[in-house]
């Protein structure tokens, strides 16, 4: 039993490329909950006001949302690397499949806040109370008084309205917020299905096998950490060496020391292999051999990035 929870949990982590993602998008999700939380308490106030209403209750949803997908863009490894692609050697090397994946990866990931955020708020439903209220049709209400028309019916999210009518506040509440839970179970529903189609997708149109796969991921996950890691030390030793040329001498601690000591540095990488080893990558294979990697790439010697008699594009990208 242990052995196939763990199978399930690597095959469901497959989706997000590695634990790391998976990770963080729950981590995104989360904190969007609590955030959506906070805004309800602190932040939510209906005007209770015709055509008020309508614009504030949708701003509520649709703004944050907005706001959160934008920074989900922009935290995207694959948004910037797409943006050195199209600077240094522009688009012309992909597929139209390997550019909707491309995008499609993006755009997915950034969903992840936007979408929790909606969730929520539809399934609380003060946003939709406040936003539609002033649209239910008066003859649609039991014996709802003539007299009254919109202009109540905008004040009911806000409790302020005669005796006479808090019997038909309470219906009206209780079918808006119907509704609203309604569309928010139908959005988990739409999302559910669409991650389940897309892993499907995914699997079927993948290149490599199950076990393949692992290992690329693990291996970017690898690579990337051991990048950063060694690109810091670099460019502390570095700094250090510039900072001891221009004074005469440095002040390190006992750890930068021993950096120093143990890792020479003698120059810096030429442009060239920066603008090599940067921008989007698809999974080519070179001579029957994988490249799992820009980097990887780089270091076997491989020129170019299109596809070549020897190197030929596998649709499917490094995340």
């Amino acid at each position: 039993m242990a052995a196939l929870i763990a199978e399930n949990f690597r095959f469901l982590s497959l989706f997000f490329k590695s634990k790391d993602v998976m990770i963080f998008n729950g981590l995104v999700a989360l904190g969007t909950v609590g955030s959506e939380e906070l805004f309800s308490v602190v932040a939510f106030n209906c005007p209770c006001s015709p055509a008020r209403n309508y614009i504030y209750g949708l701003a509520a949803i649709g703004v944050p949302a907005l706001a959160l997908f934008l920074i989900g863009v922009i935290w995207n490894n694959h948004t910037w690397n797409l943006v050195a692609e199209c600077q240094k050697r522009g688009t012309k090397n992909f597929s139209a499949a390997a550019t909707f994946l491309l995008f499609g990866s993006i755009m997915g990931r950034a969903a992840v806040a936007p979408v929790t955020w909606s969730v929520i708020s539809l399934l609380r439903g003060e946003a939709y109370i406040c936003a539609l209220s002033e649209f239910v049709r008066p003859s649609s209400l039991d014996k709802f008084p003539a007299e009254y028309g919109a202009e109540v019916l905008a004040r009911f999210p806000c409790k302020d309205v005669p005796a006479n009518l808090t019997k038909f506040r309470d219906e009206v509440t209780r079918r808006l917020r119907y509704e609203s839970q309604l569309f928010g179970w139908l959005l988990i529903g739409i999302v559910a299905v669409l991650v389940f189609l897309t892993k499907c997708l995914k699997h079927c149109c993948s290149p490599l096998s199950y076990r393949q796969e692992a290992y690329w991921a693990q291996y970017r996950s690898n690579e990337d950490k051991l990048f950063r890691r060694t690109a810091e030390v670099h460019s502390r030793i570095l700094a250090a060496k510039n900072v001891e040329h221009f004074f005469g001498f440095v002040v390190l601690d006992k750890e930068e020391k021993e950096l120093v000591r143990e890792f020479p540095v003698e120059g810096v990488q030429p442009s060239p292999q920066w603008n090599a080893i940067t921008g989007v990558y698809i999974y080519r294979e070179n001579k029957g051999f994988p490249l799992y990697s820009r980097l990887h790439k780089w270091a076997k010697g491989v020129e170019g990035n299109g596809p070549s008699p020897e190197g030929h594009e596998m649709i499917f990208l490094a995340s």
